[in-house]
């Protein structure tokens, strides 16, 4: 077994340096013998031990569990407790479930080191899952987010500074809401507080603000965890599909027109054999000009075709001259 460093917290000296010399026997550093709650998180932030061992009954203005809280909060290492007390309430009072938590006064070194190597394995563990976790979190090219029930972020993975060019920081420090599109923001909240409630959210839509004034289009995955009071999510900028179907639905409907226009001008069209003026559905006589104004889009830009120039215009030029 690899030497591991270890603080104990226990207020009773002599039984803290029976401990310490049994814990030295496997192998073990001892960095510290602490009498208060207090002095355990002092030496903890000193030290940095790989595990704590903590009385059930520590002495202080501290208790034992308000200590251990607070140790894995500033250091996420494992704390097991000790105690002389086996009734089950006591133990479901004190928090202690797993019997990986805490070791029984008194205690032979085999559960002694069982206990300390067991807790010491599932920390490994959960730091490997932990280091995974981060690394997955880096490297995703989709964005990542935990969003609290009171709508803030508060886990984000660098895509999100890459796509919108906020900080992470800037991200989280404002509601999420002021960050999606005005025109969304209705819909984005209808759809929260059903995530919320324990619905799902599954391909939905909407924009978010960039930082330099433009959006980008966002397509969502989302469940809650009730527990954490958490939503997770990813999205997946969209922006370049989005932008595609614009293009499309606008050819498409150009194209619409443009045959409706063929269709219009494809009609037998009555039209006068000497001024050349076309009737219209109201009975109306109208030029050529007029009538494809007012039946299609078009416009007229008026000019001379070069048999016109040789026969009409250029005529007249040398009559003129001569």
């Amino acid at each position: 077994m690899t030497s591991r460093r270890i603080l104990i917290a226990d207020s009773e000296t002599v039984v803290a340096r029976e401990l310490e010399a049994t814990l030295r026997r496997f192998g073990h550093d001892v960095v510290g013998i602490a009498s208060s709650g207090r002095e355990a998180m002092t030496l903890a932030a000193e030290t940095e031990p790989h595990l704590i061992l903590v009385d059930l009954l520590l002495a202080g203005d501290t208790t034992a569990s308000a200590t251990a809280t607070e140790l894995r909060r500033r250091s996420p290492v494992p704390v097991i407790f000790m105690t002389g007390e086996t009734d089950a309430t006591t133990l479901r009072r004190a928090g202690l479930t797993e019997s990986s938590s805490y070791v029984v006064k008194p205690f032979a070194e085999r559960e002694l080191r069982m206990c300390i190597d067991l807790a010491l394995c599932e920390e490994a563990s959960a730091r490997t899952s932990h280091e995974l976790e981060e690394r997955f979190f880096a490297v995703s090219i989709d964005m990542l987010c935990l969003l609290d029930f009171n709508g803030h972020f508060r886990r984000l993975n660098s895509a999100w500074e890459r796509t919108l060019g906020y900080t992470r920081e800037e991200l989280m420090a404002r509601p999420f809401i002021e960050f999606v599109h005005p025109d969304d923001r209705e819909r984005t909240l209808a759809q929260n507080s059903h995530v919320r409630s324990g619905g799902q959210a599954l391909g939905f839509e909407n924009r978010y603000l960039c930082k330099d004034g433009s959006h980008r289009w966002f397509l969502w995955n989302a469940a809650s965890d009730d527990n954490d009071q958490m939503i997770y999510s990813v999205a997946r900028d969209v922006t370049a599909r989005k932008e595609a179907e614009a293009e499309r639905d606008l050819l498409v409907l150009q194209l619409q027109k443009a045959l409706a226009e063929v269709r219009t001008l494809q009609a037998i069209l009555p039209i006068c054999s000497y001024c050349h003026k076309i009737r219209d559905d109201e009975n109306y006589w109208l030029t050529v000009e007029g009538y494809v104004s007012r039946h299609t889009n078009s416009r007229f830009s008026h000019g001379i075709c070069p048999s016109c120039l040789t026969t009409e215009v250029e005529p007249q030029f040398a009559a003129l001259d001569s």
